[in-house]
């Protein structure tokens, strides 16, 4: 017997006020861990050994070396975020959008921020897109596991 079975004990911390807010906090962390890793591998094993100015300057290329692994890293992220989010804050659509959704938009809209005035308009919808792409796969990884 734990010291919250008993009659008029108070409730286990995890159920308490805030839970809701620790949860996402908590999905948003290692949702942040996942993509400064992915994004650190990325950068150095990708663009380090692969990326040269010749693979680059077509579309494909772009698409290959850039965008595909962008995607890759974004859906990891949406996938890791989404699965801790626990019961019984997941089966709230809002919360569990924002606790998946939030690093990966977050980190779109600093993207955004820092390299505007260098960003042409390939750049700008291809990035968009694969934020689309790479948010919608990770929440479908996270919903086809639950089942």
């Amino acid at each position: 017997m734990t010291r919250y079975d008993g009659p008029g004990a108070p409730a286990p911390p995890a159920e308490g006020r805030g839970a809701a807010v620790f949860a996402l906090v908590r999905c948003w962390a290692a949702g942040l861990v996942v993509l400064l890793f992915t994004e650190y591998f990325q950068a150095t094993l990708v663009y380090g050994h692969l990326a040269s100015e010749d693979n680059l300057e077509t579309f494909p290329g772009r698409l290959l070396l850039i965008h595909l692994p962008n995607a890759v890293c974004l859906g990891l992220t949406a996938w890791v975020a989404g699965r801790l989010h626990r019961e019984p804050f997941r089966d709230v659509p809002f919360q569990h959008f924002a606790a998946a959704f939030a690093v990966p938009v977050a980190a779109q809209a600093v993207n955004m921020s820092l390299q505007w005035s260098a960003l042409a308009a390939e750049g700008l919808l291809m990035s968009n897109a694969v934020l689309v792409v790479g948010c919608v796969s990770g929440y479908a990884a996270d919903r086809l596991q639950e089942e």
